[in-house]
């Protein structure tokens, strides 16, 4: 990290920026591949890579300025797979040529990501996926299998994926890692319609995808540990993302509190009152969390975020529903359609409630999450794992 990167200098590049590339008479994507050249689309990055080894906390000096000159940005809820989840495996374990290849048209948003990781039988025991990749005489990989609750699978460029590349190992130790080409004439993406009436899910059927072994992140059979930095930025991009006060699923609520004085009752006031308080709370955790995160990489308080986020979705959005009385029996459209992103708060309060029980599920079910707290965030004694040792294949399914 640079010494000689501070606030002031982080300033000074991007009003450089702004003059030699102003944003009105700028393209966006081309604002969008000189912010990245110059350093400033995540300032904590390698010189070269879209940063400037600079610490983290001086992004917020970049993000101000160009808010307030009315820049463009990337999209972020658009190709937020590809900045949450792709993007930091990457740089943490891709190759330089991988870095380079894939990191800057990722942020621009020229190329959509998703992630091929759940399977029908290996959601929450994710590492019992059974998707194979057998290497071939080419040195290629031959990819078959099917996968699960897909987001963006119809909008992809890339995936990031985890096979199982060795039978005969223990589930976590038979697993590597690859970028995989949603191009490939072997995949299948079918759409998965929701209970929103929405497919933003979607499952993908993988049939003799060829990879090539230079799109393989990390060690063959140490996919795992490369998929727990996928998971744990997941986590904290899910449940801690930056929001501004009331921001989320709870200004909805307050805002038919506000204009709605008929609707009110002394019970549905203490419980909004509570919420707002926990919301608020959650916000600020999700602060210090981002604060931490200057530090190093995301551990698993994560986690905990993930969860408090899913929570307070469905409650709010449950008290949400019954403060409007009949009118939250309504839903607006469900028609089938195949959205780019979710949009929680554009929506009606009948899309909010249905689409807040996926949080408990995506990115880690709050089972499997309260287990990854307790073990550890607390300390706690981990649960049996009589399947530890035992070679996959052996496996009962």
């Amino acid at each position: 990290m640079s010494p000689a990167v501070d606030a002031a200098e982080v300033r000074r590049r991007t009003r450089e920026l702004l003059a030699a590339h102003p944003p009105a008479t700028t393209g966006r994507t081309d604002f969008l591949k000189a912010r990245f050249d110059a350093g400033l689309a995540w300032v904590h990055y390698p010189v070269g890579l879209g940063g400037l080894d600079a610490p983290r906390s001086l992004q917020q000096t970049v993000d101000t300025e160009l808010a307030a000159a009315d820049a463009p940005d990337n999209d972020p809820r658009r190709i937020g797979i590809g900045l949450g989840m792709a993007a930091p495996t990457i740089l943490g374990f891709g190759t330089d040529e991988q870095k380079r290849r894939f990191l800057r048209p990722l942020w621009v948003g020229e190329e959509v990501w998703c992630q091929l990781f759940s399977e029908p039988g290996a959601g929450s025991d994710l590492a019992a996926l059974a998707t194979r990749a057998v290497q071939d005489g080419t040195g290629d990989w031959i990819v078959d299998g099917q996968k699960v609750w897909t987001s963006s699978a119809h909008l992809a460029r890339w995936a990031i994926l985890i096979a199982r590349t060795d039978p005969d190992l223990p589930k976590h130790r038979g697993i590597s890692y690859f970028i995989c080409d949603m191009t490939d004439p072997g995949v299948e993406v079918r759409p998965l319609r929701q209970i929103t009436g929405e497919a933003e899910f979607n499952e993908v059927f993988l049939t003799c995808v060829r990879i090539p072994d230079g799109h393989r992140l990390g060690p063959v059979g140490e996919g795992w540990k490369v998929a727990q930095t996928t998971l744990m930025n997941e986590r904290v991009s899910i449940g801690g993302s930056r929001i501004p006060r009331e921001g989320g699923m709870i200004g909805p609520v307050a805002k038919t509190w506000r204009e709605r004085p008929e609707l009110r009752t002394p019970d549905t006031h203490q419980r909004l009152l509570t919420l707002w308080v926990e919301a608020e709370v959650a916000r600020l955790t999700g602060e210090r969390l981002r604060q931490q995160l200057v530090a190093g990489q995301p551990g698993p308080e994560g986690s905990g975020m993930k969860l408090a986020f899913a929570r307070l979705n469905q409650e709010i959005s449950g008290l949400e529903v019954e403060l409007l009385g009949d009118e939250g029996l309504l839903y607006g459209d469900w028609t089938m359609s195949r959205p780019e992103l979710v949009d929680f708060t554009g929506r009606d309060a009948g899309y909010r409630y249905l689409r807040s029980k996926g949080n408990s599920i995506e990115g880690g079910t709050s089972e499997v999450l309260l287990n990854i707290v307790a073990e550890r965030v607390l300390g706690l004694p981990s649960e049996p794992r009589n399947d530890k040792d035992v070679a996959w294949k052996d496996l009962s399914r």
